[in-house]
């Protein structure tokens, strides 16, 4: 298993984007947020007004994980929650000033990180490596739409 460079080099992705995420938290310390934080800020900053059902199914967490998330954005005066203007039951995420700031300063920090390691390669290995990535998820989406689609069917 350890000879076939497949298997190897996934390996070496892993290990390099939890390395990565390692120093992303150590980072963001200094601004008192977690990398879930950090995850929710960065959609607000590019998709004002989302749901919160939208947000998490983006994030790919549950609607346990986004309700002990807001909660605590909220308490800092970072994220406020108002009602959809044509659906009430919908609760629409929105920054406050303070939470564009400390967004703005978070992704900073997150894109310095990106810079840094990313300027270990050319550009055109960075190309391959994000074509990669893309192929992966795409795969990986199609597969568990069509596994979803699947048990539905069954169920």
């Amino acid at each position: 298993m350890w000879d076939n460079p497949r298997f190897r080099n996934w390996i070496a992705v892993a290990r390099a984007c939890h390395l990565v995420q390692q120093e992303l938290a150590r980072r963001l310390k200094t601004l008192d947020l977690k990398t879930p934080h950090l995850d929710v800020l960065v959609n607000l900053v590019r998709t004002p007004g989302i749901s919160q059902h939208d947000l998490a199914r983006k994030l790919f967490v549950g609607r346990s994980n986004m309700t002990m998330l807001l909660p605590q954005l909220e308490k800092r005066g970072l994220v406020e929650r108002r009602p959809d203007a044509d659906d009430r039951r919908v609760l629409r995420l929105h920054l406050t000033p303070q939470g564009e700031t400390l967004a703005g300063e978070a992704i900073a920090i997150q894109a310095g990180i990106v810079n840094d390691i990313m300027s270990l390669s050319s550009d055109e290995e960075c190309e391959l490596v994000g074509d990669a990535m893309r192929r992966i998820a795409n795969h990986l989406l199609t597969s568990q739409t069509a596994s979803g689609d699947e048990e539905r069917d069954q169920g």
